[in-house]
């Protein structure tokens, strides 16, 4: 059975991947994924922590999983509104590189 540091390092490990794939990576569409694979490394962590953490009646406490509920809500729409971003800058530019979209006009 995985305990607890074992799910932590494993979101540790997502959430550096995806932190060097923002900092280091120029398609903005990459940069996008890597933004959604921190997002699941937190889930991940809320996941663990309410697993691991026992309420009074001997079961895991769901207060970490109804929180994942919610980051995932603001995820559908924050790929919703930055897909919908990413193709108008592509539309605009001809570019999805982000060290050639260096300001907003157009």
């Amino acid at each position: 059975m995985a305990s607890l540091n074992d799910y932590l390092l494993v979101s540790g490990v997502m959430f550096a991947l995806g932190l060097a794939g923002v900092v280091l990576r120029r398609n903005i569409i990459i940069v996008f994924m890597c933004l959604e694979l921190m997002l699941s490394a937190a889930n991940l962590t809320l996941v663990a922590f309410s697993r691991f953490n026992v309420a009074e009646n001997g079961l895991p406490d769901p207060s970490g999983q109804m929180l994942v509920f919610f980051v995932i809500t603001v995820a559908a729409a924050e790929v919703a509104v930055g897909l919908a971003i990413i193709v108008a800058l592509y539309r605009s530019r001809q570019t999805i590189h982000t060290d050639e979209l260096v300001s907003l006009k157009g």
